[in-house]
């Protein structure tokens, strides 16, 4: 028995002319916010909103990176921008004071006590942190 496979699953059908459901909604959307800003708001506060809702349409409806629509790239800056961050600065040490601590950590014998084990377990997480990140 012999069945048709689907071919050409990542093109969107054409509902609207030359428009996809979703590019005809950017549009219908991008122009909806300028007509309701051109008719609600003085003239001069309604010019950028304008050009910002209607720039923004235009970017979500023909615009790709790499061909990827510009809408995935637009929801990754956003989750970057929102997500927290960890910043780790690490200290360059000259040779003669790298020496000197080097000294003075193997004359020392450390105890684990209840902070040590805190900065222990602290090191393992951003160590672990930024593995993750890494991959």
């Amino acid at each position: 028995m012999q069945f048709k496979v689907p071919q050409f699953i990542d093109v969107e059908d054409k509902l609207f002319g030359p428009f996809s459901f979703k590019q005809f909604a950017y549009m219908a959307g991008g122009g909806g916010m300028a007509f309701i800003a051109y008719k609600t708001l003085p003239i001069y506060f309604a010019i950028p909103i304008i050009l910002v809702s209607v720039g923004l349409a235009l970017l979500l409806t023909f615009y790709k990176i790499n061909g990827q629509n510009f809408i995935y790239y637009l929801q990754a800056s956003i989750v970057y921008a929102a997500k927290s961050k960890l910043y780790i600065w690490k200290q360059k040490l000259h040779k003669k004071e790298e020496k000197k601590v080097e000294a003075v950590q193997a004359q020392v014998i450390p105890t684990l006590t209840d902070s040590k084990l805190k900065d222990l377990a602290w090191s393992l997480d951003i160590l672990d942190n930024k593995n993750n990140n890494n991959r």
